[in-house]
């Protein structure tokens, strides 16, 4: 359990216990359903955790050449590569890198095939199942227009030589259900080239260290699906699932200011720091809280940037709160740790672990980050 007065504020604080337990969960499901569990570094790039991921997934999958570094750098396992469209420039040192390769069209492979082949890098195609039960579009990759992977009727099965793999991905944040739902569509529209394959990649947006996950009826489906095509490698590659509620970020009442309604002035920002509640959006719980008005003293809670916008939303607490009052956002270490910005200048949290009853601080930000970002 974390001791929240021992950490600095703001920081991200993740709990190493809790970490582990996601990654035995997700290590049992390698085991039971024969199946390779992989690192989505767009949803955990928390890379001084990876010695201890290491021991437990197989590999990492990277969207870019900087990610592809840092796998091979920082966790040394096998790393699968997977984006939108690959740079020139880019490519040999992805290649140098990678165990496998994923493709997200036909052109692009046709250009990077004879390089591809010629390092013995396992390459892929990204399918589009044209199916998603995503309730949000802006996280739906088989979304209608999707430029993500090919739909059934751009696939071009005389240009598979030398393609290994088959990759798709329609999930976000789904349980057991959405999986099935899916691969049933991909099976319908892509099935005929599966057995020709050596593996398949189920992609991300598994949820399941949540803990309403049904992990045993998932490794049912890879047991199912192993049936069905023998011999075939599975892998999946789900990022929020390894840092799942594995900590906090803590942040500190700067000022109190009032109209209309009592405003707590935090000291971070809601669009740098955790800019998923705003683009998705979603209302970030706070521990110790609860909605508007069901507790005594209600504040709304904002950011320390210059956005009108920067706005975490209305609270409820028992106690009022102060300057200097912590206010522990939940469930903060997987995407949004990824994706923050230096907007505004504002300070950037710092990083810390939670391990054997201490605080250990690994990063601390200043003005240097801001000012090397930019030039």
């Amino acid at each position: 359990m974390i001791n929240y007065s021992a950490v600095p504020s703001p920081c991200y604080v993740l709990e190493e216990s809790r970490l582990k337990y996601n990654l035995e969960i997700l290590n049992k499901v390698q085991k039971e359903g024969n199946a390779k569990v992989i690192c989505a570094l767009k949803g955990f790039s928390f890379w001084k955790t990876f010695p201890l991921v290491s021991k437990y997934l197989s590999g990492a999958t990277a969207s870019s050449l900087n990610e592809v570094l840092l796998a091979s750098h920082k966790m040394g396992k096998e790393i699968h590569v997977c984006a939108p469209a690959y740079r020139k420039d880019e490519f040999s040192q992805i290649l140098r890198r990678a165990s496998h390769i994923t493709f997200n069209s036909f052109s692009q492979w046709e250009m990077f095939k004879k390089e591809t082949l010629k390092k013995k890098v396992s390459a892929g195609i990204r399918i589009n199942p044209e199916f998603s039960t995503v309730g949000v579009d802006m996280y739906n990759p088989a979304g209608r227009y999707s430029r993500l992977g090919v739909t059934r009727k751009e696939f071009k099965p005389m240009l598979l030589d030398g393609i290994e793999g088959l990759h798709f991905h329609a999930l976000c944040e789904q349980d057991t259900d959405a999986l099935e739902a899916v691969l049933d569509r991909v099976e319908a529209n892509f099935g005929e080239w599966i057995p020709k394959m050596k593996w398949i990649n189920f992609g991300g947006g598994h949820h399941i260290t949540r803990a309403e996950y049904d992990v045993k009826k998932l490794i049912d489906i890879l047991k199912k699906f192993h049936k069905r095509y023998p011999g075939i490698e599975i892998i999946l590659e789900p990022g929020e699932a390894v840092g799942w509620q594995t900590g906090e970020l803590v942040s500190t009442v700067l000022d109190i200011v009032r109209n209309e309604i009592n405003i707590a002035i935090l000291d971070v920002s809601i669009t740098a720091h955790m800019p998923d509640c705003l683009e998705m959006p979603y209302r970030p719980a706070i521990l110790d809280s609860a909605m508007l008005g069901i507790k005594k003293y209600t504040y709304r809670l904002a950011g320390n940037s210059c956005l009108a916008g920067d706005i975490a939303g209305d609270y409820s607490f028992d106690k009022p709160l102060e300057v200097g009052s912590k206010i522990i956002f939940a469930d903060m270490i997987h995407y949004t740790m990824v994706k923050t910005t230096f907007f505004n200048g504002v300070k950037h949290p710092s990083i810390g672990i939670w391990k054997n009853g201490k605080f250990h601080l690994v990063r601390e930000f200043s003005y240097n980050s801001f000012r090397d970002k930019l030039s």
